[in-house]
């Protein structure tokens, strides 16, 4: 798996299972917003859109990870199992990056940590923690939620300093959720 110690070249590419990773090195401490246009970020109008429902359909998106699922064997599910122990290991890799990222206000990093989460967490299917990447991906860039307003950095500092905590209990959620499915 993925060690941040041995980045010693512009990028470092790894395979695990079906993703490909690209780790790149650490940014300078300060970085403005970047203002770009919107069809830059992949946006999802329907990423927020959940069905209100006491069962897991907030949490992960069946489809997707059924998909996932055919793909493995349905006895012992190691491919699955070993792409979602991956993620989780990839999702805590991140939010610590995340974490630094925001100290910093390093808005592009934010906003590139947003977008790789969001891969991730698409990969298999969990739908809260996407949409939540999507919105860290355009407030990181000094855009609204929808992607169609600009925003002050102050804004968005105060938005990615709320939403961060949202996707800790949404991933929270996701790995309690997938542990159980896989115990």
């Amino acid at each position: 798996m993925f060690d941040s110690d041995h980045l010693e070249t512009d990028c470092d590419i790894e395979l695990t299972g079906h993703w490909l990773l690209a780790f790149f090195p650490l940014k300078p401490k300060w970085r403005e917003c970047q203002h770009v246009e919107v069809d830059e970020v992949d946006t999802d109008p329907e990423a927020d859109e959940y069905e209100e429902d006491d069962d897991d359909s907030e949490i992960i998106d069946h489809a997707t990870f059924d998909q996932l699922l055919e793909m493995d064997d349905e006895e012992d599910r190691e491919f699955s199992k070993s792409l979602v122990w991956n993620y989780f290991e990839q999702a805590e890799l991140t939010f610590d990056k995340l974490d630094g990222a925001m100290s910093q206000l390093d808005f592009p990093e934010l906003s590139q940590l947003g977008h790789f989460l969001k891969g991730s967490s698409a990969a298999l299917g969990l739908k809260k923690i996407k949409a939540s990447c999507e919105k860290l991906q355009l407030y990181g860039i000094c855009k609204d939620a929808e992607g169609t307003g600009t925003i002050t950095e102050d804004e968005a500092k105060d938005l990615i300093q709320s939403l961060l905590i949202q996707m800790r209990e949404e991933y929270g959620e996701a790995q309690l959720y997938l542990k159980a499915l896989f115990s």
